[in-house]
């Protein structure tokens, strides 16, 4: 194990690790194992049709070989999982298939897969126990961790969901492998996140590495994940329901969703390209109030140009993205309370706080410049 990363979530007793190396999709039945309940060999994996289509048999034969079985349920790739007709059908077939709160059930897939079937477990006779295997950059960085789980509604994304935390979560760098570089770089958006958040350091290690990362050299993807877990792990056991702190890990995401919700959740737009566009709207935006230097918006912009990220509206893929919509998108955002829009907005790189009260006014005529330019 000398060559696996451990991050520790500490949330007491419902506390887990977070496992981060090469090769670690064959161990699973090892790394599993102390979880697993006296008598029982079987799990249930849930997983999306295309990770199931790459990575799948690896799975199934770490699991054969130490005697578990694996019941597959696949769904379809993409944010149509996240409703509520399939977390329906993942609920059936693993009631059908006899699954009990002390069996686990294998999150293996992306963001999509993560949130789905952690919502799933939750949701399973009062709470089932779950593992996370995020096959995804953005997925290992962040999704995977902290419990949030969700569907997505007419209302919009993540509007329907709970706390679940898993028990353990396993992160193959392997398996970022077979990424696309679009897929890549739609992680280093979550990646950036938590340095312009309040990491000043880590931004200047992305600054240095940018290429790298873009490239997915070894190394410095193995920093970068640790680095964003730790961030993220503390934040979350600050934190863990998202009652103060935990909001700063918004930042640029009620831009980003008002953006996918805007684009109808289309595949032209990645989660990861709407937050690094939101990020850098939300720096741009606290430039415009005078709260952020330019320069560091400009920075900021940089980076996210150079991680293989759109900044601007309008090169982003799919839309058109009017400002009206984007605002009646971000007045349903679920960070919204009464009446009054939260946002996280930044006094420079790494310097970013939390906005209850933004004014709308000033907020549309920025939506109306950046979709004009």
């Amino acid at each position: 194990m000398s060559s696996v990363k451990t991050v520790r979530v500490e949330l007491g007793a419902r506390g887990y690790d977070i496992l981060i190396g090469e090769g670690l999709l064959a161990r699973t039945a090892e790394l599993i194992a102390p979880l697993m309940r006296p008598g029982r060999n079987r799990v249930f994996v849930v997983a999306d049709e295309n990770v199931a289509q790459i990575h799948g048999r690896a799975l199934a034969g770490a699991l054969e070989s130490a005697g578990l079985n694996g019941h597959l349920i696949a769904v379809p790739q993409g944010e149509e999982s996240k409703s509520f007709a399939y977390l329906a059908t993942v609920l059936d077939e693993l009631i059908e298939l006899g699954a009990e709160r002390d069996d686990l059930i294998l999150a293996f897939g992306g963001g999509v897969v993560g949130d789905l079937t952690g919502l799933a477990a939750g949701l399973l006779k009062r709470g089932a126990r779950f593992v996370q295997i995020p096959t995804t950059l953005l997925a290992q960085v962040d999704s995977s961790v902290g419990g949030k789980t969700a569907i997505n509604s007419r209302a919009g994304k993540n509007m329907v969901g709970l706390f679940h935390q898993p028990v353990l979560v396993i992160a193959d760098l392997g398996v970022l492998d077979t990424l696309p570089e679009r897929e890549r770089s739609a992680g280093l958006a979550e990646i950036a996140k938590y340095a312009l958040i309040d990491d000043p350091p880590f931004f200047d290690f992305l600054e240095a590495n940018a290429w790298a990362l873009r490239a997915g050299e070894k190394d410095a993807v193995a920093e970068a994940v640790r680095v964003s877990c730790a961030a993220k792990a503390r934040i979350v056991a600050i934190d863990e329901t998202e009652q103060a702190e935990r909001a700063l890990l918004n930042l640029g995401h009620t831009f980003g969703h008002a953006l996918e919700r805007a684009n109808g959740f289309q595949p032209s737009l990645l989660h990861g390209e709407g937050v690094g566009a939101g990020m850098a709207m939300a720096m741009r935006y606290s430039a415009m109030l005078g709260v952020c230097p330019g320069q560091d918006a400009v920075r900021a912009e940089k980076l996210l140009n150079a991680l293989g990220l759109a900044t601007r509206v309008k090169d982003l893929g799919g839309g058109p993205y009017p400002a009206a919509d984007l605002l009646a998108h971000m007045a349903h955002d679920k960070k919204a309370k009464n009446g009054k829009l939260t946002l996280i907005l930044t006094r420079g790189i790494g310097k970013s706080y939390i906005e209850r009260e933004v004014d709308l006014v000033s907020l549309r005529a920025f939506l109306e410049t950046e979709a004009a330019s």
